[in-house]
C-alpha cells in the first residue's frame, strides 16, 4: 500500500536535491520544469524581504507550469540573505569566491519557499528559515574548498550544498534540514495528508 493518493506531484523544477526529497518521502514525481524570468521577477519586487521573493518565485513557478499541467503542481525557491543583501547562483568560480568570502565567519539566513497550484490556482504556500553560520575561512581554505567542489559552487546559492562538500565549511546550524536543502517539507507533507493526498 502506498502512503501517496492519487497522480503523481508534478515538479515545477530541474533540482535533483528536491526530487530525491519528495521520492525519499514517498511522494512519486514528474518533472516539468517552469520557464520563468527569475531575474526579472526579483528586480520589479525590490521591496519584498528575501523570505517573500522566495515566495513569489516559488508561486510563480508553480502557476507557470499548472497552466499546462494537470493536478498538484509544485513550485519551490530559495533564496540567502546576509543581512539585507541577498545572493544568488554564482556565474563562476571567482563569483563564488566572493560568495564565500563575504558569508566567510557570518550567520545568514536561507528561506525556503513551496507553492502548490491546482488548475491554475495557488491552494498552499509555505517559506521555512534556517540560519547558518559559517567558520571562518582563509583563503587557502577557500581554495581547497573551490578545487574539490568544482563546477558545483555554480548550482546553488551561496556556493554551496550542505548535503556534500558544503558541510566543511560551517560550525554551526539553526533550522530544520529539509528547509537547508531547499524545500520546507515537513509544512508541504502536513499540507498533502490535509488534502488527502498522504495516508
Amino acid at each position: 500500500m502506498s502512503l501517496w493518493h492519487g497522480d503523481p506531484l508534478v515538479l515545477a523544477s530541474k533540482s535533483e536535491v528536491r526530487r530525491k526529497l519528495l521520492e525519499a518521502a514517498a511522494i512519486p514525481v514528474v518533472i516539468d520544469p517552469a520557464d520563468i524570468d527569475e531575474r526579472g521577477i526579483e528586480a520589479k519586487q525590490k521591496d519584498l524581504g528575501p523570505d517573500a521573493v522566495a515566495l513569489l518565485l516559488a508561486r510563480e513557478k508553480a502557476l507557470a507550469t499548472s497552466k499546462r499541467r494537470a493536478g498538484f503542481v509544485l513550485g519551490a525557491d530559495q533564496t540567502l540573505a546576509l543581512g539585507e543583501r541577498r545572493f544568488s547562483k554564482p556565474n563562476g568560480r571567482a563569483a563564488a569566491r566572493e560568495q564565500l568570502r563575504a558569508l566567510s565567519g557570518q550567520t545568514h539566513a536561507l528561506h525556503s519557499a513551496a507553492a502548490v497550484a491546482d488548475g491554475g490556482k495557488i491552494v498552499f504556500a509555505a517559506v521555512s528559515t534556517a540560519r547558518l553560520t559559517m567558520r571562518p575561512l582563509s583563503d587557502a581554505s577557500l581554495d581547497s574548498y573551490l578545487d574539490a567542489a568544482g563546477d558545483r559552487v555554480t548550482t546553488s546559492v551561496g556556493a554551496y550544498q550542505l548535503e556534500s562538500l558544503g558541510v566543511h565549511l560551517f560550525e554551526e546550524i539553526d533550522g530544520d534540514h529539509f528547509t537547508v536543502l531547499g524545500l520546507p517539507l515537513l509544512k508541504l507533507l502536513a499540507f498533502f495528508r490535509e488534502a488527502g493526498r498522504l495516508s
